[in-house]
């Protein structure tokens, strides 16, 4: 059969051959398997090599040729795992597992949700020994470590966006103060409260519109080095930091709301002290 399928957890032996080896070894029988490109980077493979696999060390397994590298998928869990992946036919995998016509589980496609939850039910029904699941429900179980990972770093969010806000108002109740004897004159000269509220509430919507911008493009910067790093530590293309539209937005939102209400806040305490006590502080 051509059809490739992915060998799970299973020891294998790869002994590159020698030439001598190859030549012997060369007949038009000869199969071909796929590797994974960090098995072939680890082991300094190529196309066309040839291969000896065998389900345990030592014993006298079948030589192969690699016909095709393959790229591991974006998948989380298996980040930390380093283990190598081939792909065999399936007469082959299943002279390496040694278990016949016994299998451990396998994938039947269906069309539409009716559909995948009428085989789960007439499969359960039908055999005894082994259970029917479907694609997201073990999806779903073999994420709730990502899922408690989710809510830690919404957690430490929250609390970072309540601190950079009081840290905020802090500030700018500083900066305000420091021109308490401008705001004292503009009083003085007729100018009204509300006035000098909306000048100081411009002026936060001006820095926070501009701290905004200036932390999206941090944001961008660290992800892309996060990225580059840990891909190149696990060898994958799972993007490990992501920056998207809807960040960006809530980013900008928090900062603009977050800035007008700090400035109002200091604007308000200021011009209700009275001017010439002001210039007496």
């Amino acid at each position: 059969m051509n059809v490739l399928l992915a060998l799970l957890p299973i020891l294998l032996t790869l002994h590159a051959t020698s030439a001598q080896e190859s030549s012997r070894a060369a007949e038009p029988r000869s199969r071909s398997i796929a590797i994974d490109s960090r098995l072939a980077a680890d082991a300094s493979l190529r196309i066309g090599d040839r291969v000896v696999i065998a389900a345990a060390p030592g014993e006298q397994g079948d030589t192969v040729v690699v016909s095709g590298i393959v790229q591991r998928r974006a998948d989380p869990a298996e980040i930390a795992r380093g283990e190598y992946r081939i792909r065999t036919h399936l007469g082959q995998l299943q002279s390496l597992l040694g278990y016949g016509d016994r299998v451990d589980r396998f994938a039947v496609a269906t069309r539409g949700p009716s559909a995948t939850t009428d085989a789960v039910a007439r499969i359960n029904a039908a055999a005894f020994g082994f259970r029917a699941h479907r694609s997201a429900d073990v999806a779903v179980e073999t994420s709730q470590t990502f899922a408690v990972v989710s809510r830690f770093h919404r957690a430490i969010g929250v609390i970072t966006i309540v601190a950079s806000a009081i840290f905020l108002l802090c500030i700018m109740l500083l900066k305000v103060d420091e021109r308490r004897r401008d705001v004292a004159a503009l009083r003085l000269m007729g100018i009204s409260a509300p006035t000098i509220v909306r000048s100081v509430v411009l002026e936060a919507s001006a820095i926070a519109v501009l701290g905004s911008l200036v932390g999206v493009g941090v944001g961008l910067a660290a992800s892309w080095i996060v990225n580059r790093h840990y891909q190149g530590v696990y060898r994958t293309p799972l993007r490990f930091s992501l920056v998207t539209g809807d960040i960006v937005l809530l980013a900008v939102m928090l900062s603009l709301v977050l800035g007008i209400a700090a400035g109002w806040l200091a604007a308000r305490r200021l011009v209700r002290t009275p001017p010439l006590a002001l210039f007496g502080r």
